[in-house]
């Protein structure tokens, strides 16, 4: 697990588009069938939810979300300063 979330922190610092996080939930899934030895996506799905297994767009997700909510939250004087219009 430990590969894993070395694999999710350096996504923070990457630009990730659709097609790249969709590609990294195909492997994941990909993983877990092979796992758990079946092919039915559903049955997947509800090991991921009973071992709170979350897929790469959901973490990024999150992460995006509670940065911007601190981005938002910051409040000093340098940071309003930069955001006014030139």
């Amino acid at each position: 697990m430990e590969g894993a979330m070395t694999v999710i922190y350096g996504l923070e610092a990457c630009p990730l588009n659709k097609t790249n996080l969709r590609s990294l939930n195909f492997s994941v899934n990909r993983f877990f069938m092979k796992l758990f030895n079946t092919s039915d996506i559903q049955t997947i799905t509800e090991c991921q939810l009973i071992l709170g297994f979350k897929l790469p767009s959901a973490i990024t997700d999150d992460k995006t979300k509670r940065f911007l909510i601190k981005y938002d939250s910051v409040n000093n004087l340098l940071f309003e300063l930069s955001r006014l219009p030139l």
